[in-house]
């Protein structure tokens, strides 16, 4: 039970630090809960397009950023952007997405599918193969959509978007470009435990995820993991740094009401038999991988990145003293991230 405790508090504490005000979601008219994010569209200036498309009869929410002075008849490059787990687009997401389109690029954040504003029951569905169609999805749309150059698209995915966005850029080749941020390998984390601390328990987890699966279909009944409440006190004494700051983000200073960390526990019969760095050697794509070097998730960023054998345009770049939640919002590291961003994508799309 102890174990179960232990990993019920990482799981709901995964993806901050605190920063001297909380964002309200409340004080934005499209709820952004990011520093800088737009209020109103300006003409003239970059804007925010919410937007909802239809993905294998699920209705898909997302936000379309388009760059200062757009004008649909002109061709822009564009980059899709990828979550983290348990985010939306209004937090991390929008703020990258925001940016770049402040650069010139056409941009789009969705929410996962039974996740965030979007559609699918039951609620907080977490498999690796619906957040790797989800990125299709995202694709999909946004090559219909006016201004677009379809012969230009970008991916950049955060956290465990990145992962499942190494796995969608494999066989997608609409992305010619793949850039990743604090890449979380999410089906690796949710067998082996975060740095491997939860080994001796998967057969004990892959248990409960088959009962959880066997009350669904008897009962109807819905298992969630991650619904753990901790306190200050508890978090204070969460193993990780990743877990800790990220219980701050998530939970107090980039707060959303769709953001939820939890998810159903059957979905860890799909998310314990998957792993984000295989197949690697697919990807011909120029790839970017980006982390902080304080960043207790590096180990996932630096494997995915050595096994990347296809493409001999390829880059490892460290941001020096950021760790991984740091890197969704501290301006320096933001900073940091959106030059080698701008730098990659301009030179790749």
């Amino acid at each position: 039970m102890k174990s179960t405790f232990l990993s019920a508090m990482l799981l709901t504490a995964i993806a901050g630090m605190t920063s001297a005000h909380a964002a309200d979601y409340r004080k934005n008219p499209f709820t952004l809960v990011y520093d800088g994010a737009i209020t109103e569209n300006v003409q003239g200036k970059v804007n925010i397009h919410p937007v909802k498309y239809d993905l294998h009869g699920i209705q898909i929410a997302a936000n379309v950023y388009t760059p200062a002075n757009y004008d649909p008849a002109k061709k822009y490059p564009t980059v899709v952007v990828a979550h983290p787990n348990g985010g939306v687009k209004e937090q991390v997401a929008g703020l990258y997405a925001q940016r770049l389109a402040e650069h010139g690029y056409i941009t789009i954040a969705a929410d996962a599918a039974y996740q965030g504003a979007s559609g699918g029951m039951p609620r907080s569905v977490d498999k690796p193969a619906n957040r790797i169609e989800d990125i299709h999805g995202m694709a999909d749309y946004i090559s219909q959509y006016p201004g677009v150059d379809t012969a230009r698209i970008g991916l950049l995915g955060i956290c465990g978007g990145g992962g499942y966005s190494l796995k969608a850029a494999q066989t997608d080749k609409r992305f010619k470009a793949l850039a990743t941020l604090s890449m979380f390998n999410s089906g690796l984390v949710r067998r082996n435990g975060y740095q491997d601390s939860q080994i001796s328990t998967i057969q004990e987890r892959l248990k409960q995820a088959t009962d959880a699966r066997i009350k669904e279909v008897t009962t109807g009944e819905i298992s969630y993991t991650g619904d753990a409440k901790l306190t200050d006190e508890q978090v204070a004494k969460l193993p990780f740094d990743l877990y800790r700051q990220g219980f701050e983000y998530y939970g107090k200073t980039h707060a959303h009401p769709n953001s939820t960390f939890r998810y159903t526990t059957s979905s860890l019969l799909d998310l314990m038999s998957f792993d984000a760095s295989t197949s690697m050697d697919l990807i011909n794509q120029p790839l970017l991988m980006m982390a902080g070097t304080k960043a207790d998730s590096l180990y996932m960023t630096e494997s995915a990145f050595k096994k990347a054998t296809g493409t001999q345009n390829k880059e490892l770049y460290l941001i020096e003293g950021a760790t991984h939640i740091e890197t969704y919002w501290v301006p320096r590291y933001v900073d940091q991230a959106m030059t080698k961003l701008d730098t990659f994508f301009d030179k790749n799309i």
